[in-house]
């Protein structure tokens, strides 16, 4: 169990410690920038230091803008990087990126900035200094469609070319258990065995440094209001929207989480909603449901009568053949893995409905402890197991189908390249009818 040791020193001088170690330790900086509160307070920090001390080699900027953004985030950056331009390098890529769609089983994803959508467009490209275009784009590893989180790993290396580089990311330990495990996790590669530095694998000279991970959502309001730094006035709006500080975030609107603040665009933002109701598909679907039981997965209760696996069927018989298809192929994979793969033990001595020890060990995650496989799949078993994805139930299945997740992510899969290029052969068949 991984306990939280606090320091004898308030977070935002540990954060300015760590700023200036990353300043001192590595060649090249780069901030992962969203416009966001968590990455804005972490660029101010960064300004802090740079003009206290002076320095004077650039500081990377990353901006992936994703199109379906806020008029009050695209102002909010303009201004803060226009009044430190002596200080950035900026990347503001503007790239057709291939992004999650949750609210509509038609349309799973979508292409930000897909010229071919040009009269689509939810805003212009924007005119400001790094602006990168498929007309300008500097970087090899770039194609079209490619996903955003392939892009985000793919820039790192490019960025640092073999030198020592730290990649500033906003992210704080409070936000999400996932957030804190990617702090607490002992087993990664870290810096001088600093917790809040993770080496990436794929450039062993590029680090993920967190400097703000044990900042709470109160610590970054007081901060901008005891330091007088900028931020983005749209968290203004979204307090005066009645919008609890835990919930305030600035994405992309269609993702599985973000689908649940679709709404406030038509509140804050009138005119941007009816663009972003005509990108892409569902929209609107997403912004009436989205606090509905017909989208609230998480609470969702069996149907009477029903039983989790005569329910997923029935589930499937209602979405389109292709995709109804795609989660049939990838469920009887999961269910194979758990049949003839497994995984260690779960929690004491319970075992589900089905399961069978085997003689094998487990080789990753619970090492030594033996391995479960399952000839016959439970319909559910105990929250607490099944959120730590123990064991295989076809309730995981149903909920699958529900959050509209056609990768399967929630079952652990990945998309495949020859799934990326099927998905896009299919929205260029399709998107001229």
């Amino acid at each position: 169990m991984t306990v939280k040791k606090y320091l004898q020193k308030n977070v935002y001088e540990a954060a300015v410690e760590r700023v200036e170690y990353i300043f001192k330790n590595f060649e090249k900086v780069y901030i992962s920038f969203s416009g966001g509160k968590d990455s804005g307070v972490m660029l101010n920090l960064v300004i802090d230091h740079m003009r206290k001390h002076k320095v004077k080699k650039k500081v990377g900027i990353l901006f992936i803008d994703l199109e379906g953004q806020y008029k009050l985030t695209i102002d909010y950056i303009k201004e803060i990087l226009s009044k430190n331009a002596d200080l950035f390098e900026v990347y503001w890529c503007c790239l057709p990126l291939n992004l999650r769609n949750a609210v509509s089983v038609f349309q799973p994803f979508w292409t930000c900035w897909d010229a071919k959508q040009h009269d689509k467009w939810i805003r212009e490209l924007p005119d400001f200094p790094g602006v990168i275009t498929t007309k300008n784009n500097p970087f090899p590893f770039f194609r079209k469609n490619m996903e955003f989180e392939e892009f985000i790993r793919d820039f790192g290396p490019w960025y640092a070319k073999d030198k020592k580089t730290a990649c500033l990311v906003g992210i704080r330990s409070d936000e999400s258990l996932n957030r804190f495990r990617t702090i607490a996790l002992k087993e990664k590669e870290m810096l001088s065995n600093l917790n809040w530095t993770t080496q990436m694998h794929d450039s062993p000279q590029l680090f993920n440094c967190y400097p703000i991970y044990d900042w709470t959502t109160e610590d970054v309001w007081v901060g901008n209001a005891k330091l007088g730094w900028e931020y983005n006035k749209l968290y203004d709006m979204f307090y005066k929207a009645g919008v609890p500080l835990s919930k305030q975030r600035i994405c992309q609107p269609y993702g599985d989480d973000q689908r649940i603040g679709l709404n406030l665009f038509r509140v804050i933002e009138p005119e941007t909603w009816a663009r972003v109701v005509n990108r892409v598909s569902g929209a609107n679907f997403g912004n009436i449901y989205s606090g509905n039981s017909i989208l609230g997965y998480r609470n969702v209760r069996l149907p009477a009568g029903h039983t989790w696996r005569t329910y997923t069927k029935m589930l499937l018989a209602t979405l389109p053949r292709e995709t109804a298809k795609n989660y049939r192929d990838r469920f009887v994979k999961f269910i194979r893995y758990w049949n003839r793969i497994g995984s260690a033990v779960p929690d004491g001595s319970w075992l589900p409905p089905g399961a069978m020890i085997t003689k094998n060990l487990s080789a990753r995650g619970s090492k030594g402890r033996p391995l479960v496989v399952y000839k016959e799949i439970p319909d559910t078993i105990p929250s607490r197991l099944e959120a730590k994805r123990v064991a295989p139930t076809w309730r995981r299945m149903a909920i699958c189908i529900l959050k509209n997740d056609q990768l399967c992510r929630s079952l652990s899969f990945t998309q495949t390249k020859r799934q990326r290029e099927r998905m896009q052969e299919l929205l260029e068949k399709y998107g001229k009818i």
